[in-house]
């Protein structure tokens, strides 16, 4: 049967954590699966908000929640989807969003999109200030799930300061666990924080 991958993993964690009608951030929009996930776990009385850098990501996420909307129109979340850093979430999210939020959402290295630049990552500098504005978001029992791509070019730097910058959060803040198999350094895994 196998391990579950890292994102069924996320989605796991998360789907355990967040209830109906809560709030949500995508931090990483790019193909809008994990929009997509966030808005059919809230229902309709819920909030996602998604971001990402790029004009393509946000077509890519749109084109699947209108598809996912045409099909079950009253079953997902509304979604608003800014063209703006995940790094600037805590500043472009209503005020009364900050410490309500049920779960962040990242997925971090590039868009896979078959036509999408490769060379745009995200970035260590800007992934842990997005972090750290993710972790003042959260309320308590909150969760953060960081999917890590260590096997692309700059991914191996990122990965390795997510898990550090994780490592550093107070035990009173928040408890964080690393999913990752060991046997493949350069496999994609799991950092997850929940706030306490």
């Amino acid at each position: 049967m196998g391990f579950m991958s890292v994102l069924s993993f996320a989605h796991k964690s998360i789907a355990e954590r967040l209830a109906p009608g809560e709030r949500a951030i995508d931090a990483t929009a790019g193909t809008g699966a994990d929009t997509l996930f966030l808005a059919r776990t809230l229902g309709p009385r819920g909030e996602v908000c998604g971001f990402d850098i790029q004009q393509p990501a946000l077509k890519l996420a749109t084109e699947r929640l209108n598809a996912a909307r045409e099909a079950s129109p009253l079953a997902l979340a509304p979604v608003t989807l800014l063209c703006r850093s995940h790094a600037e979430m805590a500043e472009a999210v209503p005020a009364a969003w900050r410490g309500t939020v049920g779960a962040v959402m990242f997925n971090l290295g590039y868009l896979p999109s078959a036509d999408a630049d490769k060379s745009i990552i995200t970035e260590p500098h800007s992934s842990i200030a997005a972090l750290e504005a993710a972790l003042s978001l959260l309320r308590p029992g909150g969760i953060i799930t960081a999917v890590l791509y260590p096997g692309h070019a700059g991914g191996d730097l990122e990965a390795a300061a997510v898990e550090a910058w994780a490592a550093s959060v107070p035990l009173h803040t928040a408890q964080s666990i690393i999913y990752r198999q060991l046997q493949r350094a350069a496999a994609p895994y799991v950092v997850a924080l929940e706030k306490k």
